[in-house]
């Protein structure tokens, strides 16, 4: 895929990520729907396989689940270099886009939290505090669902016409992360083993 991007294109990707850094709730990953409406679906720089792949590769791998904004950042530069046929001449400008989405994502919510984190601690007795930590919980549910459906959407997985056992594996999984002990490792692993074999 290749896109073409000016320096206001940039400057609106980093404002855009800034953006998003604000109102994540509970981690980057909340605002994985508005990341796919404004990448695929309005400025189209990347594609629904590019998106859904950064997102995968990140929590796939150790570390941090914000690398997912890296990989996007990684895949709009190496796009706008020309694409993946731009071979290494392509890294420079996948570089750009990686620092400009991860500092974008990073630098107001770390220095927000910060300063928060340290009101909060000195004020956490009062009223307000405490009913503002117990109303984030359904927000971040909520937020945490959109995801699942945008990323199950892009794969045909959330339409009525998806195969019965992806829902019945959805609601296994669901209820085992809710009502056991199980390690989230091992559920990632038996999804693996079905992916690898074929099932899912």
């Amino acid at each position: 895929m290749s896109i073409s991007m000016a320096w206001p294109d940039w400057l609106a990707l980093f404002l855009q990520y800034m953006f998003l850094s604000l109102i994540s709730i509970s981690g980057a990953i909340t605002t994985v729907p508005d990341m796919h409406r404004y990448l695929v679906t309005q400025q189209g720089w990347l594609s629904d396989a590019q998106f859904n792949s950064s997102v995968a590769i990140a929590q796939a791998a150790p570390g941090p689940n914000v690398l997912f904004v890296a990989l996007m950042g990684w895949n709009v530069g190496i796009n706008a270099a020309g694409g993946v046929e731009a071979g290494m001449r392509a890294w420079p400008l996948g570089l750009v886009g990686l620092a400009v989405t991860l500092v974008g994502i990073m630098l107001p919510s770390t220095t927000l939290t910060y300063f928060a984190t340290r009101w909060g601690h000195r004020n956490r007795e009062r009223r307000a505090v405490r009913a503002f930590k117990q109303g984030m919980g359904p927000v971040v549910i909520g937020l945490l669902l959109a995801t699942a459906w945008v990323l199950a959407a892009a794969n045909g997985a959330a339409s009525s016409s998806a195969p019965w056992h992806l829902w019945l594996l959805t609601a296994v999984a669901a209820f085992l992360v809710w009502r056991t002990r199980i390690h989230l490792l091992w559920l990632l692993g038996a999804g693996a083993l079905l992916g690898a074999l074929g099932i899912v």
